[in-house]
Formats: structure tokens, sequence, C-alpha cells
């Protein structure tokens, strides 16, 4: 575990917590760098979500509500690897 920096359980608590309640607009994205992702979220949900009535949006909050249980539900050293170390993306 060479690549463990001890702001990443920080970032995984803040990650997790804004997945949760400001999961569709994509800040659990950029809070860990995935800048692409997350604007992928934010316009899908702004964009998307004005021609769907705001359907687009419940799907993308939904999408980070279920990251953001998986960013808390994964210990210390899995979070860093999969996220910090492997640049997964998505889920």
């Amino acid at each position: 575990m060479s690549n463990f920096n001890p702001s990443h359980p920080t970032k995984q608590l803040l990650a997790g917590y804004c997945g949760i309640i400001l999961g569709g607009f994509g800040v659990h994205k950029f809070i860990l760098g995935y800048t692409q992702e997350g604007f992928i979220m934010l316009v899908i949900s702004v964009v998307g979500g004005s021609f769907t009535y705001g359907i687009a949006l419940l799907i993308m909050q939904l999408v980070g509500l279920i990251e953001g249980m998986i960013y808390l539900n994964k210990p210390p050293e899995e979070f860093v690897n999969t996220y910090f170390v492997s640049k997964q993306g998505w889920f």
C-alpha cells in the first residue's frame, strides 16, 4: 500500500456523504478527481432533467446514492486501490 495518502480516508467520507446528498450533480466525482465523469453527471442532471421534467435528475441522484453507499462501505485500503490506484470511474 505504497500509494496511501493520509487525505484518502477524508476524501472517502466526503465523497460518500456528497454522493448520498448531492450525488445527482456529480459532486462526489469531482472530489475524487474524476472531472470528466462528474461533468457527465452534471450535464445529464441539468440538461437532461430540464427535458425530462426531472426524471434524469432522479436517475442521476439514484446513481449518486448507490455510489455514495459503495464508497462508505469499502475498507480504506480497498477504496484507495479501487479509486486512486486503478482509477475506476463508475461504481
